[in-house]
């Protein structure tokens, strides 16, 4: 070790070799520790490039297969109206004209079915691919999407009624076997009709609220279109929605838009509208099943309705909903007051009692402005006089409008 001599140095002793030795060691250590991060951070950066590289390939095949499908002719839109055999349908395309064509391999053979929209190929015509049931942004519109926030705890009134509501729509949804067990078929729909104002709308929010069946809701009038046959087609994709989301229900206000007793048509406009009704009924009872599908009718105006409407089958349960008595009038008095600040003073009997030939709706208008005397009188508290002045407010307004006799005369 004496005679150990770096290269270009003078002779080392042993005590210095050993130090020129540790330090030489500390920095191959060193050097070492730098090679192994650099050869880390290279093992990183190769992975990280090569990740990019895998993404940079994806999304390379995935623009090529773009330019392909742009590249590609474009396809004719048909309907396959009959199938011959496994390979072989009669189509009609969007143009008007039939074709039999061939179907592609891939294609499911069970989606394959008369009334389905396809795709043709433009040079061979062969059906490439099947398109989704489509049906008109108006029939989508009348589908409720947020659930409206009546219950049956809010109508006052129509205890029976609403008893029989729930036999007739929720029951046969809820409990189908029930109807198996005892042999029977749920009954198919359920007509609500009586005067304005009564709850028959009301009654047909709680049942959506309360079901967990889709629910539809259209006026009646909007079924009358400008041109010939589109109402029918909106009534024959309004049922096939519904069936497509069964369990479902239709309600069908004001039906008497549509649903009038059919005399001799003068004009054009009256023929469309009876073809709509013609459409409606098929599909209420007609040849073609419509499984879970119930459906709820309103109307003030029962008695010019066509008779094809009203039987069994059709609508199998007429309830009427009546302008209510005493007792519902209090229901629906304490129901709208449930949230309002009343004196202790306030007879809720005593104020439905001179209410007399008032449906819910009068009542809330009654509750509404007898709060709006309390507001005005700058008061904490609804009190008697209120609601006696809202009465007689109500009543010379009804009575302006209408020129009926009055029930609250002996407040003016």
């Amino acid at each position: 070790m004496s005679n150990f001599t770096p290269a270009g140095s003078e002779p080392l002793d042993e005590e210095e070799v050993y130090k020129y030795l540790l330090d030489r060691i500390n920095e191959l250590e060193k050097r070492n520790t730098e090679l192994r991060e650099q050869s880390r951070q290279l093992e990183a950066e190769k992975r990280y490039g090569d990740t990019q590289k895998i993404r940079y390939e994806r999304e390379i095949r995935k623009l090529k297969s773009e330019i392909e499908q742009l590249r590609s002719p474009p396809l004719i839109i048909a309907m396959i109206t009959d199938v011959i055999d496994k390979n072989r349908v009669v189509v009609r395309s969007s143009a008007g004209p039939r074709f039999l064509v061939r179907t592609s391999q891939f294609i499911d053979q069970d989606s394959i079915k008369p009334g389905v929209r396809c795709t043709l190929n433009q040079q061979s015509l062969a059906i490439v691919d099947i398109l989704p049931s489509s049906y008109d942004t108006q029939v989508h519109g009348m589908e409720i999407v947020q659930m409206p926030e009546e219950r049956y705890e809010d109508i006052g009134g129509l205890e029976q009624q609403i008893l029989e509501i729930k036999e007739a729509v929720e029951l046969p949804l809820k409990r189908p076997e029930l109807f198996d067990t005892i042999g029977i078929k749920p009954p198919k729909g359920v007509l609500l009709y009586g005067p304005p104002g009564t709850g028959k709308t009301l009654l047909a929010r709680a049942v959506a609220h309360e079901t967990s069946a889709r629910f539809l809701r259209v006026i009646a009038s909007e079924l009358v279109q400008k041109y010939i046959g589109e109402g029918a087609r909106l009534v024959r994709e309004l049922f096939e929605m519904a069936k497509d989301k069964s369990p479902a229900i239709i309600f069908i206000d004001e039906i008497d838009a549509i649903g009038a007793t059919r005399m001799d048509a003068d004009t054009s406009g009256d023929r469309e509208v009876q073809r709509t009704l013609m459409q409606l009924l098929a599909e209420m009872d007609g040849f073609d099943e419509r499984g879970d599908v119930k459906i709820i009718g309103a109307t003030n105006r029962i008695d010019i309705l066509d008779r094809a409407l009203l039987r069994p089958g059709r609508f199998d349960r007429i309830i009427e909903i009546p302008l209510p008595d005493v007792a519902g009038r209090l229901a629906i008095f304490k129901i709208h007051t449930r949230g309002m600040s009343i004196d202790e003073g306030v007879n809720l009997r005593e104020i439905a009692q001179i209410t007399d030939e008032r449906n819910g709706a009068d009542i809330r208008a009654i509750c509404m402005e007898a709060g709006m005397f309390a507001i005005r009188a700058e008061r904490a508290k609804v009190t008697s006089e209120d609601f006696l002045k809202a009465v007689k407010k109500l009543t010379v307004d009804y009575n302006k409008h209408q020129g009926t006799p009055s029930f609250g005369t002996m407040y003016a």
